[in-house]
């Protein structure tokens, strides 16, 4: 039997849902493993471009936050298709992002029961 599954989708471009999200999840991730919970996270959409840097305060603060649930071993992805496209592949990779389809994923999110909250 898998672990329950929690994913954090990060959709949202504006200041505060990327922040919050990736905040959330470092929450979750706080208390995942004693509980016997996986956490996940997946950027996608305008907060994907939020990636590559935006020069706001608040997308310092996420992007902080990212690397930190990356360096913790949280597994934080995107969409390759969309990484791509806007030239960010190689630098998101550097950083532990893992890319792949969108598409994928959220099938992927279905076969395995995860329950997906989206901010």
């Amino acid at each position: 039997m898998t672990r329950p599954k929690t994913v954090v989708h990060v959709f949202h471009d504006d200041a505060d849902s990327p922040r919050t999200g990736s905040r959330v999840a470092q929450r979750v991730a706080e208390v995942a493993a004693e509980r016997g919970v996986e956490i996940e996270v997946f950027c996608f959409g305008p907060a994907q471009r939020r990636l590559a840097g935006d020069g706001t305060e608040a997308g310092g603060v996420f992007n902080d936050q990212i690397d930190a649930l990356v360096a913790s071993g949280v597994r934080v992805g995107a969409c390759v298709n969309s990484a791509r496209a806007e030239g960010t592949e190689a630098a998101l990779r550097a950083r532990g992002v893992v890319l792949s389809v969108a598409r994928d994923e959220f099938v992927r999110f279905t076969l395995e029961g995860a329950t997906v909250i989206t901010f």
